[in-house]
């Protein structure tokens, strides 16, 4: 009888022994997917988005949980080096701030969605991005977007008329974003190191399926990206 019960007990040991081993993989192949930050869009669609088909309830709840409780950066908040909200228009690009660093078109960069999406899902011939001092936007005929923003070249960006800048420590963020940064993850970055990810909602409904991501580098903020899946 004993030796039954201590070989089911050496089986139960080899069974959580395996699932251990799946789990790490499962986080070191998440990791090296990481996308880059000044590339491509990822094209994970969120957090929880592998679904047990026994034990889906309790999954849909805890993402409903997470979405509800991470702090909203709405773009209606939000005014770019203090003068631009998220949406403006080619002419005021032009007038503040000039011609752009580099321009290139959406069609070859191929991203799995973009901001000014066509009904058929791809971007338009002209649709392209405009890059100036760091930061990427997103331009479609007399229409632009703020994509990327990167704080590096003296960029800022006013939220609720807080200064957030390259000097904004994750101290002053925690302050404002307390419960996503309970959630923050890190990733590691090829010819920048590892970066620490908050995530945060666009909406106080939840509308939008899309993320404000904002990365932290060294404790101090490094870039915001508007993330939609695809």
């Amino acid at each position: 009888m004993e030796k039954k019960i201590m070989e089911q007990r050496n089986i139960r040991k080899g069974i959580l022994f395996i699932i251990a081993l799946i789990s790490i993989a499962s986080c070191t192949q998440d990791n090296k997917k990481q996308p880059n930050i000044l590339a491509k869009k990822p094209s994970d669609k969120s957090m929880v988005h592998v679904k047990s088909l026994n034990d889906s309830t309790k999954i849909e709840t805890r993402k409903s949980e997470t979405d509800t409780s991470i702090e909203v950066m709405n773009d209606k908040d939000i005014l770019y080096n203090g003068k631009f909200k998220r949406y403006f228009s080619i002419n005021r690009f032009y007038s503040l701030l000039g011609q752009p660093d580099s321009i290139k078109f959406l069609i070859d960069e191929n991203p799995c969605t973009s901001i000014f999406e066509e009904p058929e899902g791809t971007p338009a011939a002209e649709e392209k991005y405009l890059y100036k001092n760091g930061t990427r936007f997103e331009n479609s005929g007399e229409k632009v977007a703020i994509d990327k923003v990167c704080f590096h070249n003296g960029n800022f960006i006013l939220f609720k008329n807080i200064v957030l800048n390259k000097r904004t420590s994750l101290a002053q963020l925690k302050k404002l974003f307390p419960n996503a940064l309970k959630r923050s993850r890190i990733i590691e970055i090829a010819d920048i190191g590892k970066l620490q990810v908050i995530e945060l909602r666009e909406d106080e409904d939840n509308v939008s399926d899309g993320l404000v991501k904002i990365y932290i580098y060294k404790g101090r903020l490094y870039s915001l990206h508007w993330w939609f899946p695809c």
